[in-house]
């Protein structure tokens, strides 16, 4: 990996976490902090068909967890520097072996502690929808790009297939969350800290208002789906507005 990232000073000074509830709730080890290597090598992929055979870029994972993902995005992505971007301290040090370059920051308090245009990509995965406030976590990531910069973004589709099934039943879609503290009324079980969910259609709108261009949203499948149906949630990806998971690149104008 090559190239450096400007810090301002105290980068690496305690930053503000969320609310005392889910700052607990994320600390604890048992909370999924993955999503799968399939979503992660799909999207290394596109950003590196984004960035167009260049190397050298610095490409910054904010919410990069333990790890996991960069690891697994870090083969397609070989040539750039890549940064870990966590506010929790434990995953840090779990993301530090598998990364190396890693940085405590959190979105929604204070600001990343990275420089004014210092990114010519982010890797935002799985992320904006466990955010209180989505609006000024995208204001920092428009922030740390440079113009033209790419935003390599993923999250739960609340209009995928499965979904829409279950609406219909009357049963609490997937992704979704009434509690921090148990499963009510939807399919499966684990508690993931899901606060808000977006379809396809307010995604692309949200990204636009919020400074970014030439959006393109493309479908992912779920790792979550059980066996008998991935088949059919991988062919949903062909219909972005129905996969799991929406896959969004957009440029910061």
């Amino acid at each position: 990996m090559t190239g450096t990232v400007p810090l301002p000073p105290g980068a690496d000074a305690p930053v503000s976490a969320p609310p005392p509830g889910l700052r607990d709730f994320y600390e604890n080890p048992a909370v999924p902090v993955a999503s799968g290597d399939g979503r992660s090598r799909r999207q290394a992929r596109l950003l590196a068909a984004a960035l167009g055979g260049r190397t050298g870029q610095v490409i910054v994972d904010v919410g990069c967890g333990d790890g996991t993902a960069a690891a697994t995005a870090a083969p397609i992505l070989t040539g750039h520097r890549l940064i870990g971007v966590d506010w929790s301290q434990d995953a840090l040090r779990r993301a530090r072996p598998r990364m190396g370059s890693v940085v405590r920051g959190e979105l929604e308090h204070g600001g990343l502690p990275l420089a004014d245009g210092c990114a010519d990509a982010v890797l935002f995965s799985e992320i904006l929808e466990h955010l209180v406030d989505p609006d000024q976590a995208l204001d920092e990531l428009r922030r740390i790009l440079k113009p033209g910069g790419h935003l390599m973004l993923s999250t739960p589709n609340l209009a995928a297939w499965y979904n829409r099934a279950l609406l219909l039943a009357g049963v609490q879609p997937v992704f979704s969350e009434v509690s921090l503290r148990g499963i009510h009324g939807r399919p499966g079980s684990e508690v993931v800290g899901h606060l808000r969910l977006y379809t396809a259609r307010a995604l692309r709108s949200f990204l636009t208002a919020s400074g970014f261009e030439d959006v393109k949203i493309t479908g992912a499948p779920f790792h979550g789906v059980p066996r008998p149906l991935r088949l059919v949630d991988r062919a949903a990806c062909a219909v972005p507005g129905a996969a799991s998971i929406l896959l969004a690149h957009a440029r910061r104008r």
